[in-house]
């Protein structure tokens, strides 16, 4: 079984900054998964088309189990307001994170992390600039799914880039997902690199590789955690693909 996380730069390729189905398509493709984690991930926004980006890699996976769920809807860092649960199926432009499966999904679960108050100084990749930036909120999506290997649970997320209250929407995500049917795998962009994911969460690392930025990756933000008894990791990849500043994070169990 193959798990993956994507954070899919709202699908934008940087070798023309331009979005295309044909290319997302390509990189889903690529990576071959089973389940797949997604993050900023766009539904309806004009820069993409309008697209829903979530249903695109669902056909392109050629499957019918799948959810996009919204952390915010409106424009990033433009006119936004936090996404609520009745917001999963409106027809706003919105933003958030999807997950995809190859195998039927019993349930979904949504928990929802609010933003930080303050504003985070961020370096651009490639430069020494660095500017300040207002959280968003975050949002959490888990889905007990049946696998060859039984009933687990799958989840993904895109944490706060706020050091510390990354790390409280962490442990209160984990906390939700301890709720749900073992073993748990939480697939997701973690804004936090090693060795901050294990020691908040407790949780198993299955994946040890730098993931960002994608043409040079030096840091792991991307992250595979489990807790509960899983089968021994076979192998881990970490390619550069058509689209993202990051590179896609798999496991192969």
């Amino acid at each position: 079984m193959r798990l993956a996380t994507l954070n899919l730069l709202n699908g934008m390729s940087l070798s023309d900054r331009a979005v295309t189905p044909a290319r997302l398509t390509e990189a889903v493709q690529a990576l071959r998964a089973d389940v797949v984690g997604l993050q900023e991930v766009d539904r309806f926004q004009p820069r993409s088309h309008s697209a829903d980006l979530t249903r695109q890699v669902a056909d392109a996976m050629d499957t019918p189990h799948w959810r996009f769920v919204p952390a915010l809807i409106g424009t990033p860092g433009f006119d936004w307001r936090a996404a609520i649960d009745a917001d999963t199926d409106g027809a706003e432009a919105a933003y958030g994170i999807g997950l995809v499966s190859r195998y039927p999904v019993r349930s979904w679960h949504v928990t929802r992390l609010p933003a930080a108050r303050v504003r985070s100084p961020i370096m651009l990749p490639g430069t020494k600039q660095v500017i300040w930036l207002k959280d968003e909120p975050r949002v959490g999506l888990a889905a007990v799914v049946e696998t060859p290997l039984g009933v687990m649970t799958v989840a993904t997320t895109h944490l706060s880039f706020v050091p510390v209250w990354n790390g409280k929407q962490l442990r209160t995500l984990t906390a939700d997902l301890a709720k749900l049917p073992g073993p748990r795998v939480l697939l997701g962009d973690l804004n936090m690199p090693p060795p901050f994911p294990r020691v908040l969460s407790g949780w198993k690392v299955l994946a040890k590789v730098a993931t960002y930025p994608a043409w040079d990756p030096k840091i792991q933000l991307d992250h595979v955690l489990a807790s509960g008894d899983l089968p021994p990791v076979r192998a881990v990849e970490s390619p550069e693909l058509a689209v993202s500043d990051h590179r896609g994070l798999l496991i192969e169990l």
